[in-house]
């Protein structure tokens, strides 16, 4: 009796762990054609950021390349300690969380009037998306020599005078320039989330007797919260990487009035030339980056998860 038992589990056991063997394998199989954007992608961005690593913890001008010395934690240390960079961080989080709020107001007012129906709305929708097709350098430009110039400017043709936007007004002249690029991007995330609001409940909250006040303040915003949130860490994402905007239309000035982090790290590299520095700032930029990447990805999961509880 118990030889037949040990014989039948002997088979059972042998299936069980072919089966595994077999469900490994289709899993190999499945993931092999990713292999090869795996591979490209550590190439292009993991080996790049270990070489970063590595060049923060030596003290390296490359006006005295005979010199580098390792340095340890040095670099951190005068990253966070350096005057400049403290102005340039404070300068990053005033024009990151500037462009990102306005932007965020602006795209759910446009975001409101095209939720509407009414003649010729995709076209206004086309629209309003292309700032945002622009490149970054070119509407840049754009705004610097069309519409800041104080000799020709569109600002000044249409106010009289020749106030000189960018010198007297530096941090709003790039946030303005941020501005009208991103809020087509908000517009986007804030109208799929207006659409997806259900009309059968707007309808009935309507026929209640609700003003349309209370309807937008009481269920509209609720509902757009999380795309509001979703809105603002993806645009920090990528605001707090600006560095077009500063480079063309201030050079980071008047003094170190619009500088933030990204231009600062260009002008200790190639400036100072201070690789190892300017390593370790960027370092640091990168992790913050990942803490809000973070926040932003826990959104998106939320949304998913909200989207298939309906």
């Amino acid at each position: 009796m118990t030889q037949a038992i040990a014989t039948g589990a002997a088979p059972s056991g042998a299936r069980a762990a072919q089966q595994k063997r077999a469900g490994a394998r289709d899993r190999l199989v499945r993931r092999l054609p990713l292999l090869p954007a795996l591979i490209f992608a550590i190439v292009v961005t993991q080996i790049p950021f270990l070489v970063t690593l590595y060049l923060s913890t030596f003290g390296w001008n490359a006006l005295r390349p005979g010199e580098r010395r390792f340095v340890g934690l040095d670099n951190y240390a005068a990253v966070l300690t350096d005057a400049r960079l403290r102005a340039a961080l404070l300068n990053t989080v005033v024009l990151t969380a500037s462009a990102v709020l306005v932007s965020l107001v602006l795209g759910l007012g446009l975001a409101l009037l095209l939720d509407r129906r009414f003649p010729g709305r995709g076209v206004v929708r086309t629209l309003l998306i292309t700032p945002f097709l622009v490149m970054p350098i070119a509407a840049a430009l754009l705004w610097k020599h069309a519409i800041y110039n104080p000799t020709y400017g569109l600002i000044n043709g249409l106010l009289g005078g020749h106030t000189d936007w960018v010198s007297n007004y530096p941090m709003v002249a790039v946030v303005a320039t941020l501005v009208w690029q991103w809020t087509p991007f908000m517009m986007l995330i804030l109208l799929a989330g207006l659409q997806s609001q259900s009309e059968e409940v707007l309808e009935a909250a309507r026929v209640d007797g609700a003003a349309p006040r209370q309807v937008f303040t009481r269920m509209t915003l609720p509902h757009l919260r999380q795309y509001l949130e979703l809105g603002a860490l993806l645009g920090s994402i990528y605001l707090v990487q600006t560095f077009d905007a500063v480079f063309t239309i201030t050079q980071g000035g008047p003094g170190t009035a619009t500088t933030n982090l990204p231009y600062e790290i260009y002008l200790t590299t190639f400036r100072k030339f201070e690789y190892g520095e300017a390593a370790a700032a960027g370092v640091v930029v990168v992790i913050g980056t990942i803490i809000v990447a973070t926040f932003a990805l826990r959104v998106i999961s939320s949304l998913f998860r909200m989207e298939e509880g309906r």
